[in-house]
């Protein structure tokens, strides 16, 4: 007599995949990926920014495939347009950059020693209330440390500008890997979905929809979080009289794409401008300062939950201390990889424990091979 079990007798499948084990699991894979990627930081940055495109470039190139047009014209039309929008841009900007090369190195001493005059003219402002720094010579000895410290970040430009240049060659990647993956990125889904069994088959398509959908939102939510970071600064800026608004806003609202390290070279950046160009007004420093400050604040509270926290979906405790972590791995690198890697690897490692502690995935596998080996030695 055959006994048949009720569905209310079955037991329940839940989230099961996401334990300790599984997190751990997923902390050490980011850290070893980051290892991986900081060797191969030639190769990261452009399809990073291959990645940043796709994602800039993917609605106009939906919009034109809703109006009838295929996948493939419709990549070749947005790319070539980009292509030819950043060639009428590069023209227009050469002639002030071939400018602004031949004294480059003037400009930066000029401004890093405007703001070595503020440090200055400020500690000694310092020193004409606490006597005790006064006594100890604080104002001198810091402004010797930092004219010795200034010689040496000028003895090291020019090699810095030699490595900039030499990263040029790889970064005329982007572009051309942002056309493939418009153009071929549903044949490369189909072609890991074809290898994968059928019993997971489902599971996969969840897995590459959310990994899309994982760096999707990270991406989209760095375009629009360093949209709204320039927006910010430079009408903060605009109102300070401070030249060059915009293009201040812009480099600081990139540079915070390294976590902290960014922030804090953006904010030098605009105080040294605001000292150097205000000579003889101190307090716009300040004001300065004061402003980047208040940005960053929004930054953090306003405007990165509404742009990156919102879909990325991470724990801000988890978030804060991975920044740590893939600083301490992988340096300036792993603190601009560490939060797109963790949200990818997070989504894979979910989704494999979800699958390998579901028994009817597995039953359904297990039983798919048994039926291929007897398939198999049928005639034998």
């Amino acid at each position: 007599m055959s006994a048949t079990i009720k569905s209310s007798e079955l037991p329940r499948r839940g989230n099961h995949g996401s334990g300790p084990i599984v997190w751990a699991v997923i902390i050490a894979t980011t850290c070893l990926l980051l290892l991986v990627f900081q060797k191969l930081l030639w190769l990261v940055v452009p399809f990073l920014l291959a990645l940043i495109l796709y994602y800039f470039l993917y609605p106009p190139v939906r919009v034109l495939i809703y109006r009838g047009m295929s996948r493939d014209a419709a990549a070749s039309l947005v790319t070539l347009g980009f292509l030819a929008l950043l060639f009428v841009v590069v023209v227009a900007l050469t002639p002030w950059v071939t400018g602004q090369m031949a004294n480059w190195q003037d400009t930066v001493s000029r401004y890093v020693q405007g703001g070595l005059q503020l440090l200055d003219n400020s500690l000694r402002n310092i020193e004409a209330h606490w006597p005790t720094l006064a006594r100890a010579h604080l104002a001198d000895t810091v402004a010797a440390r930092l004219v010795q410290g200034a010689g040496s970040i000028s003895d090291h430009l020019e090699p810095v500008a030699i490595g900039i240049m030499a990263w040029t060659p790889s970064l005329l990647l982007a572009p051309f890997l942002a056309f493939f993956f418009l153009r071929d990125g549903r044949r490369f889904t189909r072609f890991l979905s074809a290898a994968v069994p059928n019993a997971f088959f489902e599971k996969t398509l969840y897995l590459l929809h959310e990994i899309d959908r994982t760096s999707r939102a990270y991406f989209q939510g760095l375009i629009s979080l360093t949209v709204l970071d320039t927006l910010t600064l430079a009408a903060g800026l605009w109102l300070l009289g401070i030249p060059g608004a915009l293009a201040l806003g812009l480099i600081c609202a990139v540079l915070a794409w390294v976590p902290y390290v960014g922030s804090i070279l953006g904010g030098l950046l605009v105080v040294l401008v605001a000292a150097t160009d205000f000579p003889d007004a101190p307090g716009m420093a300040y004001w300065a300062i004061a402003l980047f400050g208040l940005v960053r604040l929004l930054d953090d509270f306003v405007y990165m939950p509404l742009t990156i926290g919102k879909n990325l979906e991470l724990h801000p405790l988890v978030t804060v201390l991975m920044i740590f972590v893939g600083g301490a791995v992988a340096g300036v690198a792993g603190l601009m990889l560490v939060l797109p890697v963790l949200g990818v690897v997070m989504v894979i490692g979910e989704t494999i424990g979800l699958i390998v502690t579901d028994p009817r995935l597995m039953a359904r596998h297990r039983h798919a091979l048994a039926l291929r080996r007897e398939y198999a030695s049928r005639d034998l």
